[in-house]
């Protein structure tokens, strides 16, 4: 796993092989943060993502400027790999949670401009997540909802929805505050 573009750029990744992820492809992450920089200011961004995993999603956030990410990931093991990393690469702005996402969301009295969530493609709640961040209001004016899923799923009839992107078996839903 690699940093695409920013500060960190090239940098390589290792998380230990045992944690159970499935990290978003360099290509998928690549085409999106190609959209992202078209429509938002990085350095003013404070970022949430959702279902963490190893990081790669929050590292090129903070690699590309963004003022603040939050990384919320359930696993232990995950969490404790983020957190030696904002070591590692000195990134006192990003910090990490470890929580259920789902009770971080319903608890959060923060507002974030990009909420990126990529949990595991088995979750049968993932339609709960943008009704959720757009009930409570958690999401600035003009931001986004990135939900990470597998091609077999749509979320076009959810409320705010703005568009789907396709990266082979990769899709992002993009929901917009508006």
């Amino acid at each position: 796993m690699r940093i695409i573009a920013g500060k960190f750029q090239r940098k390589v990744i290792r998380p230990p092989g045992s944690l159970p992820v499935r990290p978003t492809t360099d290509l998928a992450k690549e085409s999106l943060f190609n959209i992202l920089q078209n429509h938002f200011d990085f350095e003013e961004l404070k970022v949430l993502d959702l279902f963490s995993g190893t990081g790669s999603i929050a590292y090129e956030f903070i690699s590309r400027g963004a003022k603040e990410v939050v990384a919320v990931e359930n696993h232990y093991r995950c969490a404790e790999f983020i957190r030696k990393m904002v070591t590692v690469l000195a990134t006192p702005n990003l910090k990490v949670v470890q929580a259920d996402a789902f009770r971080f969301l319903s608890s959060s009295r923060n507002t974030f401009n990009i909420i990126f969530a990529d949990p595991p493609f088995d979750l049968k709640e993932k339609e709960k997540i943008p009704i959720i961040v757009f009930g409570r209001g958690i999401l600035d004016e003009g931001g986004w909802l990135v939900l990470e899923h597998p091609a077999k799923e749509c979320f076009k009839q959810l409320p705010c929805f703005r568009e789907e992107r396709k990266y082979g078996r990769v899709h992002f839903s993009i929901f917009e505050k508006s």
